[in-house]
């Protein structure tokens, strides 16, 4: 019986969301009727108080405020530009040069930033112009910035990775040591596309011009501040000098002081800042609230337990019940944004993976990794629509013509993850 219940509620939920209700309004419309039919209404009432009280509250999620505070400031103060002069300083030269100086400007700046749709947005309005006024091919311009926009969710500090931490109970500062090599090895592989395709057809990047000594010097020191910023937060942390908690508050103190240091702060650009964060906390806070109301609904149908002895009952090889979830991430990461794609699924596929007895923070990375391709997976990735938007004459065709290298080798790095999970691990040990 509660099984049918489930399979009801998920059919409302889908229906709901396909007529464009948020997915958290979904989901918490969806996991406190469930459970009210099948509990009461007082009990799913107190549930939901409780639920909203407890996350509210979490000082684990309380890091996401701040880091998203440290994002906005970051966004104003003119980081993303001084990151892409700089790069481009160093390696313009290269064929293509533009292109890489992107993949490591969106590296760093992803990282501040920490959403990828930000991360694309910020660079397209950074670095297009200049690819199209150099003759860069516009696909490969537009698809570059699109794949150098997913960097940061891997990169700490991370909000999604936060966001898995908390959900699965796993440590935070766990995740962001494992995500360093996977990290690492997500900008060589975009490193390395690019010189594989600009070198089987030149006329796709032009070499740019030498540098010299003084100019990258200039370009070095006007983009020390955001290096030193990174050099704090990131070593501060690892270092054992500040908690997760703090590392977040010290950085969005950084930020502002870096942007009034700059100034580039104003009472606008001030207030703005606090209403992007607030707006994008609420957002996320709505997702975790409405997947923890969803959570206990289908806990007490059972659909866990039973979707868990289902996959195993098959008899199938782990790895083959792994590659499907891969698989389904890909789709859900082309639909949905990264942390919805997440919370829907986590009731489902964390029992499987750790009946499997496999890592729970090596799934993190490998879960994170995998929505985020689909963030430039043709035919809905959000990160192309954000670039055609900001060039309109490049059609969409054509854009995910540019990106599919880079899916490609997205797909074999994930591969790599899945084969050797101690690249993951390794530093944990």
């Amino acid at each position: 019986m509660e099984l049918a219940y489930f399979g009801i509620a998920t059919l409302v939920m889908f229906a709901l969301i396909y007529l464009q209700t948020p997915v958290a309004i979904a989901m918490l419309l969806v996991g406190f009727g469930g459970y009210a039919a099948l509990v009461g209404f007082a009990p799913a009432v107190s549930i939901l108080v409780s639920t909203i009280e407890a996350n509210a509250t979490s000082q684990s999620l309380a890091v996401v405020p701040l880091f998203l505070l440290m994002g906005a400031f970051a966004s104003v103060s003119g980081l993303a530009t001084d990151l892409y002069r700089l790069a481009e300083r160093i390696i313009g030269h290269w064929r293509g040069g533009l292109l890489h100086a992107t993949i490591l400007g969106c590296a760093v700046f992803g990282a501040i930033c920490g959403s990828s749709l930000a991360t694309a947005a910020t660079f397209g309005r950074v670095a297009l112009p200049e690819m199209e006024k150099r003759g860069y091919a516009p696909a490969l311009a537009g698809g570059t910035i699109a794949a150098g926009g997913t960097l940061g969710a891997l990169i700490p500090p991370s909000v999604v990775l936060v966001i898995y931490a908390i959900m699965t109970e796993t440590l935070i500062l766990d995740l962001f040591v494992a995500a360093i090599i996977p990290a690492a090895l997500s900008v060589t592989f975009q490193i390395a596309t690019l010189i594989y395709v600009t070198g089987s057809n030149p006329a796709l990047a032009p070499a740019g011009k030498s540098h010299n000594a003084s100019e990258k010097l200039e370009a070095l020191l006007s983009a020390s501040p955001t290096l030193g910023f990174l050099v704090l937060i990131l070593g501060g942390m690892y270092g054992g000098v500040f908690t997760v908690n703090e590392a977040a508050a010290f950085g969005a103190l950084l930020a502002i002081l870096l942007a009034l240091f700059r100034r580039r702060l104003t009472w606008k650009t001030f207030f703005g800042c606090l209403m992007d964060a607030g707006r994008n906390t609420g957002v996320i806070y709505m997702i975790v609230f409405g997947a923890d109301m969803l959570g206990y609904f289908v806990t007490i149908t059972g659909a866990p337990e039973a979707f868990t002895g289902m996959v195993v009952e098959t008899g199938w090889p782990p790895i083959l019940i792994v590659s499907a979830f891969v698989l389904m991430y890909v789709v859900l990461g082309s639909l949905f944004d990264t942390i919805s794609a997440m919370l829907i699924t986590i009731p489902f596929v964390l029992p499987v993976i750790e009946s499997f007895g496999y890592d729970l923070v090596w799934w993190g990375i490998v879960t994170v990794a995998v929505v985020e391709l689909g963030m430039i997976t043709p035919p809905i990735g959000m990160n192309i629509f954000i670039i055609n938007a900001l060039s309109p004459r490049t059609p969409l065709a054509q854009l995910f013509r540019g990106v599919l290298p880079f899916v490609l080798s997205d797909l074999f790095r994930i591969v790599l993850l899945l084969a050797f999970p101690m690249l993951s691990l390794v530093l944990l040990r």
